[in-house]
């Protein structure tokens, strides 16, 4: 059993996204993205099979989709999607994310 306090990692960098991984074991990995407002994590996708989901933990901004679609992400909301469908996140403010990838990649 293994806890580790997100609280901790609300850690912002001026250039890019500051990445922590949270946990990784050949099951699922856990990965929390935090965004300066204006970085954002492109639209990318990954040529294998399964499963991921982005929480927004706090601030705001969009969740970037294929063909230029987007959709709101705040506090609370959370994205699942398959791995190879392109997904992204844009921050509009400081945004802090955490992403659950299954089985890791």
């Amino acid at each position: 059993m293994k806890k580790t306090a997100l609280s901790e990692t609300a850690i912002f960098n001026d250039t890019a996204a500051k990445i922590f991984v949270v946990h990784e074991s050949p099951y699922f990995k856990i990965i929390n993205f935090n965004f300066k407002a204006g970085q954002k994590l492109p639209l990318h996708s990954h040529a294998t099979e399964g499963q991921l989901s982005i929480l927004v933990l706090s601030g705001e901004g969009e969740f970037l989709a294929d063909n230029g679609k987007t959709m709101p992400a705040k506090p609370g909301d959370v994205l699942v999607s398959d791995i190879a469908e392109p997904h992204g996140v844009a921050a509009k403010t400081d945004m802090r994310i955490l992403v659950t990838i299954a089985p890791p990649i």
